[in-house]
């Protein structure tokens, strides 16, 4: 082997074998890699070995001699030892170390001790300890063998073409390592490989790339660095990339032009290191003080910015590493020196796809969509034709992409909509979130409330009969509509479906964005497939939507279309009004197709549940519940027609705003609920890895077979309870702005019979029934406690001023348990009883007047549980359809257990 060179150039205070940049990776070095067929190794070596035309002469792994690594260049032989590769012929000048932490201090002594041609070393592993690196330091200072590292990704030079440790250049170090005029030396070894990407787009090739690593000892730093860069005739500046931590950069004396990119002014702020050892914070070399050493070395005022450029003959220092290629450049020119070639672009994103998601952004963070470099734009050109998001399929027993429950607040969400924020949107509102996945705009909002509410009135159809049949029988409200659903099968919407389908192939293909376009070309969507959409004659039921929606100023892009063609069928305007609730988030692929083709059919289960919650009395040719069936189309909202379902009677403001809130706030409990176990058991049933056979009704009814008196029943409990407080009380509007009656004194006789019940019951070690509403398994052991659902609809109504006599009277009622001695904490008021308070509150004046008596009160109770929660099980449903596995809700055998 070579013996080392003698310093060409000046000279240096201790020991350096290398003179010169070119000297530290060139094509006569060969390599030994010990740990050679390691995870990071096996990886990089091959790589770096076919860059460099076959450098790797042999590698050691103990235990696995005779064993080679597959590169593009040939098998290379591993040993068990250093000194065997070396008995077997082999002959190398460089080691490279991918040894643990603990090991590395030993392979360098052995690199060392048994081939006296060793001359460079470089210590790829990280986490060294001081102490090993200190003595490490000393091996190669006394036998004078050059090393670097650790904690580095080795070496690089672009003229020789030639890598040594690590994976400077990335896979491809060809296209990153450009050769050129510049040296790079960089505390961080992924970043060395970026700025050699961002000067090459600059137009600055490199010479040589040294990772130095950045751990308390850097055995080749800075000063050594800068020695060699002097000596180098190829380099004619160079770019430094420091971070906090030590003062070899305050040691090293350039004579080149140098950009030094300093970061880490963060770190300032820690006690301990972070990310490379040496990035120590709070001392005289952190990244402030590194930015003066070089401010002052250039002669330098600030940091150069493309804005607010400050530079000399002598370099200039940046804080952002993608200011490297315009400080250098402007340096470079003030010396007189032109880039190595042209630029070849810049690294400035290039988005090849975009979506602002429907949210306005600010024109500077809209970044601009261009056209990819080919393959990528035949592809993406395909994936465009796309409509809608295909999700990845999983196991969902215990899962869900649509719904989850905080724990800690114990307040659910549906598509990240909290159950607070749902009880203040109208139930249409809430319908939209839960088939499209956001709570749509108040022309979505009109779509739904014209689509649902022309299956509302059931007269006439076996729906109603079916229902009435089981009412009759005595079921309870969830049997009597799983009674109506069972009729509402697939064959019942297929010509909808298909009329989905077809439109969003129009749509698609006529680049549609907003589906309320004024100005849309209806002329350029095809016309191939319309037959199927029209009929001969005017279709009556098809009118009535299309004049509802005109009515309500509605008008999407679908329907207009539809009407120019001629007549449209009822499931062709149905068809429309659903593709275009959906469109925007199907363009956004919030949603999949599989999703929007569902919808006609979500439509009309929703429209029947509500219908058929009704006495078939309340359904006529004409009117529903009193109402026309005009009126219903033309100008009720969903959730005013759901109101009137429940209490046959129109509602008041005040009623519908509690309405409203009530069935918000019953959207959903998480996908951990009985109710939704049921809709996604049915769902995992019927496989949805073919969606198309997923039937949605009897999923529906999984949900219905799954409530009961305890779990969806249960509101009645506290409206019972309630009502029992306050018979005889003489109260006769319970939101009466002053009461009519004592609360605090209702409550301590509350407390006192309930108080001498516990004590009877004690007595005879009977179990004492709790107080309906009060306390919460979550929201307990504080001297005072409070569930912070009640709290924030507490707020709600407080900002409304309206007054519920019957929440009041609960807040009395957990006060007076707790200073009376019955409880030895102040409980919380449930949001249960926030539930009771507020039904009670909707049906306490007809009540009063004879209209509503207490069996129907208790079904209306019942039912009002069911109508949010189709909604929150239907997007248990659709997500199960998306994203669930077949049978991936049933329990391992493992998991089961036989009780006798």
């Amino acid at each position: 082997m070579n013996n080392r060179k003698k310093p060409s150039v000046g000279s240096f205070k201790y020991h350096v074998g290398i003179s010169s940049l070119s000297e530290i990776a060139s094509r006569e070095d060969r390599v030994c890699v010990l740990n050679i067929l390691g995870g990071e190794s096996s990886v990089v070596t091959p790589i770096s070995h076919a860059y460099s035309g076959g450098n790797v002469v042999f590698g050691t792994a103990p235990g696995k001699a005779g064993q080679v690594l597959s590169t593009p260049r040939g098998d290379i032989p591993v040993y068990n030892s250093v000194l065997e590769g070396l008995e077997a012929g082999h002959h190398f000048n460089c080691g490279v170390v991918y040894l643990p932490p603990l090991a590395a201090r030993d392979g360098v002594a052995e690199l060392i001790r048994v081939n006296p041609d060793l001359r460079k070393i470089f210590i790829i592993t990280e986490k060294i300890s001081a102490h090993d690196a200190r003595e490490i330091r000393a091996m190669g200072q006394q036998h004078g063998v050059d090393i670097f590292g650790a904690n580095c990704l080795g070496v690089a030079d672009s003229w020789n073409q030639v890598r040594i440790g690590g994976a400077l250049g990335g896979d491809n170090p060809a296209d990153a390592l450009r050769p050129g005029s510049i040296a790079i030396f960089s505390n961080s070894g992924g970043f060395s490989t970026t700025i050699t990407q961002y000067l090459r787009m600059a137009g600055w090739g490199t010479s040589t790339v040294i990772s130095s690593g950045k751990d308390v000892y850097i055995q080749y730093a800075a000063p050594e660095f800068a020695y060699a860069l002097g000596n180098d005739e190829r380099s004619k500046a160079a770019v430094l990339y420091c971070e906090p931590g030590g003062y070899y950069e305050l040691d090293a004396d350039f004579t080149k032009p140098v950009v030094a990119c300093v970061v880490g002014r963060w770190k300032s702020k820690l006690t301990r290191a972070v990310g490379h050892a040496g990035a120590m914070a709070g001392g005289s070399d952190d990244a402030i003080a590194k930015e003066r050493w070089f401010m002052e070395r250039f002669d330098v005022d600030g940091v150069f910015t493309p804005d607010d450029p400050h530079f000399s003959s002598k370099g200039a220092l940046v804080t952002n590493i993608a200011h490297i290629p315009a400080a250098l450049t402007a340096v470079m020119k003030a010396n007189g020196v032109r880039p190595d070639f042209e630029p070849e672009g810049n690294l400035a994103l290039k988005a090849w796809f975009g979506s602002d998601q429907g949210i306005s952004l600010h024109p500077e963070l809209m970044v601009p969509v261009v056209e990819a470099v080919s393959p990528y734009n035949e592809q993406i050109t395909q994936l465009n034709k796309q409509v809608g998001i295909v999700f990845p399929r999983q196991a969902l027993k215990d899962a869900s992409g649509a719904s989850q429950m905080d724990p800690l607040s114990q307040v659910s969400s549906l598509y990240g909509v909290s159950m607070l924020q749902a009880a203040q949107q109208p139930l249409e509102s809430n319908v939209c979130l839960a088939l499209i996945r956001e709570s749509g705009g108040a022309r979505e909002q009109q779509l739904i409330n014209v689509a649902v509410a022309s299956f509302v009135n059931l007269y006439g159809t076996p729906e109603l009969a079916a229902a009435q049949a089981s009412r009759d029988a005595g079921n309870a409200p969830n049997a009597v509509l799983a009674a109506a659903l069972g009729i509402i099968g697939p064959r019942r919407q297929e010509r909808a479906r298909s009329a989905v389908s077809i439109l969003i192939d129009c749509l698609a293909d006529a680049r549609l964005t907003d589906p309320f376009d004024r100005d849309f070309e209806i002329l350029g969507i095809d016309q191939a497939r319309v037959k199927e959409l029209l009929t001969e004659q005017l279709d009556r039921r098809a009118e009535e939507l299309m004049v509802g929606l005109e009515e309500r100023g509605v008008m999407p892009v679908a329907i207009q279309w539809l009407k120019s063609l001629g007549h449209p069928s009822y499931d062709a305007v149905l068809a429309a009004i659903t593709t275009s609730l959906a469109w925007g988030a199907l363009m956004r692929k919030r949603i999949s197709r599989v999703t929007v083709e569902n919808l006609p059919w979500w439509i009309q289960l929703f429209g029947v549940l509500i219908g058929a919650s009704t006495d078939a009395s309340q359904h006529q040719e004409h009117e529903f519940c009193g109402v026309s069936n005009r009126s219903l189309l033309r100008d009720r909202s969903l959730t005013e027609i759901a109101y009137l379902a429940l209490l046959n009677r129109v509602p008041s403001p005040a009623d519908l705003f509690a309405f409203q809130t009530l069935t918000g706030l019953l959207l959903t409990n998480g996908p951990g609920s009985i109710s939704a176990q049921g809709a996604k058991g049915a769902v995992s049933a019927d496989g949805p890895e073919i969606p198309q056979r997923v039937q949605l009704n009897k999923a529906l009814i999984g949900f219905l077979s799954h409530c009961g008196y305890t779990h969806g029943g249960n509101g009645y409990e506290g409206i019972a309870f309630l009502v029992d407080q306050f018979r005889g009380s003489g109260l006769t509007d319970p939101g009466a702005k002053e009461y009519q009656i004592n609360v605090k004194a209702l409550a301590a006789q509350a407390v006192e019979r309930y108080a001498s019940y516990k004590s009877k019951c004690k007595s005879v070690g009977v179990e004492v029934a709790r107080v309906p509403g009060v306390n919460h398994p979550v929201f307990k052991g504080k001297p005072v406690n409070y569930d912070p659902r009640e709290v924030f609809m507490a707020d709600l109504f407080g900002s409304r001023e309206e007054i519920n006599i019957f929440h009041d009277f609960y807040r009395e009622l957990v006060w007076a348990l707790y200073e009376a001695g019955v409880t030895r904490d102040v409980y919380c008021v449930n949001v249960d009883a926030v539930i009771a308070a507020l039904l009670l509150k909707m049906v306490w004046q007809p009540m009063a007047r004879g209209e509503i008596n207490e069996q129907e009160l208790e079904t209306a109770a019942f039912t009002i549980f069911l109508y949010p929660r189709m909604l929150g099980c239907a997007a248990e449903i659709d997500d199960h359809i998306n994203r669930g596995k077949n049978m991936d809700t049933r329990t391992p055998a493992s998991r089961c257990s036989f009780v006798v």
